[in-house]
Parts: structure tokens; C-alpha cells; sequence
């Protein structure tokens, strides 16, 4: 690439662009050029209110554009995986929001989509990209904590509002994929990938029983050296966001982990009850995705999240539906 600054665009006009626009703007690398809507209408109103210098009718008039070189896919869940596919084949790089699909072989195809354009395509879970959490992990595989056998996380808010598409199965909503994707990778940071998995859920009273998505979710998984980790993630509980890595020596605790910010923390606490606070939780995850996949594109520096990582994820929490609706565990 003859530049050296990522021209992005943005695919949809998605609430979620609200945080990705001023980390874009932030980054040392990075230029926001274009946002595309389903019309030229939607598209120049939102242009003009977040001054951004270009408007697309259609997100394949963002794809075919030359001008971008990178694209934030910040579609419905169930769109996540067709539009990726296709703006890698347009030779586009891609940030996807989460999850990066919903299926073990959208991200197969996914792969193989970046693989034979030669792009990078990364997952937008963005607390994985951001320091504190290279930390906590560094601390528990490090031996800080001891023999680390357990990790707990959980993430739930209220969700009141009958027509949002979280709501929605067609467009692939329900809280697993939500929020219990962020305690579900949270587990698998620490302890890796699990090989047995077993689920509950409480499914949505407003729509028909036939297609209800699932309100909460709480689930375990069991690791192959024995380790085992347990989550929730709710749309019927008050705003909560925490996990837990325990060992023989300590436990580590972060508060507000799955959306980092100053009053985000860090602690562990010893076998005396004494708490130390550690780690950085200033930069913006947001701009630390933006940052990193700019890195890979210009640097070829490793992503942090890779394309296996978020295939394994994908398929935890594919597992963990399959044992829900078994009413079993189930075997990955």
C-alpha cells in the first residue's frame, strides 16, 4: 500500500458508529472518508451530521469505491458474514462488528474470503484489543496468580425496547450473541478453548414461541486440563459488567471489563484479602481496534484477535445454543 494513513469507510449507519467515529478520527493512522445507508437520503443526513466528507447510496457503491481501503461492517448480526465476505472480495480490509458470524462456516468463508484478496479482516470485540486485558491475561498464564482454575464473567442490561433488533431472530438477536459473547471470549483469553460446554436460557415472552431469541443466558464451560468457568448475560437485569480469574495464590477482579473506561478497575486480591490495583485503563478500545488493524494492514503486525480466535468463539457459542435447546451438555 502506497499510503500510509487507512481510508475508512463506514458500511451502515449503525448506533454502534457513534463510538467508532471519534476513535477513527483519533487514530494516528486513520482517515474517515465515506459512510454508505440503503439510500442516498439517509446517507448525505448522516454525513452532514457527523461530517464526514462522502455519502453512498448502497453499501456496494462503498465496496467498489477506490478511494476506501478499509470498511467498519456494522450491519445486523445475521448480515455480519455476507457483507465481510464481500468487502474483502472487493479487496476492501475489514473491522466486523461482533460476532464475526453466526455460524462455524460463515467464518470459514470468511477465511477464505480474506486469504484470496490478501486483506485483513478482524472481529470488533474491542476489549480484546485494549491493554488491560493483554495484562490480565499476561498475570494469569504468568503465574501471578498461582494455578489459575476458574474464570467467571458476566454482562446484562435492560433491553425495554420491543422493536430493537436484538429482539429480532432473523437478524440474529438474542443476548448470548450480544453480550454473553464478551464473558464467553472473556473465559477463553484466560484458559483457552474449552472442550465441553452446558447451557440455560430464559427466551423472549414478546415474540411467537416458535422464533423467540433468548432473553438471558447462563451458562459453564469445562477446559481440557480441568478448569472449568461459568457466565450469564441478561436483557432482564440492571446494567452489570464484571469477571473473575481465580487461582491458588490470588483472584483477579475487573469491573467494567467489556466496555473500558476511567472508571473501569483492576485488582488482585491476595490469600491475606490485600488488594493491589493494576494495569492501564485509559486508551480508548475503540481507537486500540482501530489501531491495531491498521498495524496489521501497514505493519503486518499480528492481530491480537485473529480470524481462529474468533472462529473458536463462534463455535462456543453455537455449542452453547446447541446445549441450551438439548437441554444437555454439549461436545466441542
Amino acid at each position: 500500500m502506497a499510503h500510509k494513513v487507512l481510508r475508512w469507510g463506514l458500511l451502515s449507519t449503525a448506533r454502534i458508529n457513534r463510538r467508532l467515529i471519534p476513535a477513527i478520527r483519533r487514530a494516528r493512522r486513520a482517515e474517515l472518508v465515506a459512510v454508505a445507508s440503503r439510500g442516498q437520503a439517509a446517507a448525505d443526513a448522516y454525513a452532514a451530521e457527523c461530517k464526514i466528507p462522502r455519502a453512498l447510496g448502497s453499501y456496494q457503491a462503498l465496496l467498489d469505491d477506490p478511494g476506501i481501503d478499509a470498511v467498519y461492517v456494522s450491519l445486523p448480526n445475521s448480515l455480519h458474514a455476507d457483507w465481510t465476505v464481500r468487502a474483502a472480495q472487493a479487496g476492501k480490509h475489514v473491522l466486523c462488528e461482533k460476532p464475526l458470524a453466526q455460524s462455524v462456516a460463515d467464518c470459514d468463508r470468511i477465511q477464505a474470503a480474506a486469504e484470496a484478496a490478501g486483506v485483513v479482516v478482524a472481529e470488533a470485540i474491542m476489549y480484546l484489543y485494549h491493554p488491560l486485558l493483554a495484562e490480565a491475561r499476561r498475570l494469569a498464564r504468568g503465574g501471578a496468580l498461582g494455578k489459575v482454575t476458574f474464570a467467571r464473567g458476566s454482562f446484562s442490561f435492560i433491553l425495554d425496547s420491543p422493536e430493537n433488533v436484538r429482539w429480532r431472530p432473523e437478524l440474529g438477536g438474542g443476548a448470548l450473541w450480544d453480550v454473553g459473547i464478551y464473558p464467553v471470549s472473556f473465559c477463553r483469553w484466560i484458559l483457552g478453548e474449552p472442550d465441553r460446554v452446558f447451557a440455560w436460557q430464559t427466551l423472549a415472552e414478546a415474540i411467537g414461541p416458535a422464533n423467540r431469541v433468548d432473553a438471558a443466558t447462563a451458562g459453564l464451560l469445562h477446559f481440557p486440563g480441568g478448569e472449568t468457568a461459568a457466565f450469564d448475560c441478561s436483557f432482564r437485569q440492571a446494567f452489570r459488567t464484571r469477571v473473575e480469574v481465580a487461582g491458588s495464590e490470588a483472584t483477579l477482579i475487573i469491573d467494567r471489563p467489556f466496555i473500558i473506561r476511567p472508571d473501569s478497575r483492576m485488582i488482585v486480591r491476595d490469600a491475606q484479602d490485600r488488594e493491589e490495583q493494576v494495569g492501564d485503563v485509559r486508551p480508548d478500545p475503540y481507537e486500540c481496534e482501530v489501531e491495531a488493524v491498521a498495524a496489521a494492514v501497514l505493519d503486518g503486525a499480528p492481530l491480537p484477535v485473529p480470524l481462529s480466535s474468533s472462529r473458536a468463539n463462534v463455535a462456543t457459542l453455537v455449542a452453547l445454543y446447541d446445549s441450551a435447546r438439548l437441554g444437555a451438555p454439549v461436545t466441542l
